[in-house]
């Protein structure tokens, strides 16, 4: 029964800390938080000069690149983590579960995580709490309609998101590259993309929609 977990997590057992404090208003979102390389993450609330120095000083990433500089303020810049989110990650892929997206704002990251079924995420957060992660989930949906939670994918694309899974996109690394995947699925590389984009959208934006007080999952 695969399974959809919002996790809060405080920047101090994840990363990024030091950037909050420097700048309290610092929001993020990062884009393709899954691959084998430095994540693209999307940065607001200060000036580009602001957010550039407060980056460069946070221990827990190195600044590799600053791509984009949006009109409405917005930074898009790469950043290598440090072991900590790696650590994060490794865990997760070891219980077979896949970081779908993942945003930070006052001090907290909030992650929507894909797994295959609630056993190995219990197993998981388990992990997660022995390391000092510090991990609370805010809700725990299943992706096949079992319970009265549905899942806001179409049946299409659950289909490819399912697909996806299985086939090891989400893993670290990737066991299957989006044109493999695209060809298994017989679309185009583009109509993939925008698909897996509508499906995170779908989960994420359910996952926020219905958000209940964060409490600790059961052991």
């Amino acid at each position: 029964m695969t399974t959809v977990v919002d996790l809060e997590i405080p920047a101090e057992n994840l990363g990024l800390s030091e950037t909050f404090e420097r700048l309290p208003s610092f929001e993020f979102r990062i884009g393709g938080v899954i691959g084998d390389g430095p994540p693209l993450v999307w940065t607001s609330g200060a000036d580009r000069s602001a957010i550039e120095s407060a980056l460069e000083a946070d221990p827990s990433v190195d600044l590799v690149a600053v791509l984009i500089h949006s009109e409405d303020e917005r930074l898009l810049v790469r950043l290598e983590f440090d072991r900590s989110m790696k650590l994060f990650h490794r865990i997760a892929a070891e219980h077979a579960g896949a970081v779908l997206e993942a945003t930070g704002r006052d001090g907290t990251w909030s992650l929507t995580l894909l797994f295959h079924d609630r056993e190995p995420l219990s197993r998981a957060h388990r992990r997660f709490e022995r390391y000092g992660f510090e991990a609370t989930v805010g809700r725990v949906a299943t992706m096949d309609g079992a319970d009265d939670d549905g899942t806001p994918l179409t049946e299409t694309q659950y289909k490819t998101i399912a697909t996806a899974y299985e086939l090891g996109y989400f893993d670290v690394p990737r066991k299957v590259t989006l044109q493999e995947l695209a060809t298994e699925l017989g679309i185009s590389h583009q109509a993939l993309s925008e698909r897996l984009r509508r499906s995170h959208a779908a989960l994420v934006g359910a996952e926020l929609s219905g958000r209940a007080p964060p409490r600790r999952i059961d052991p």
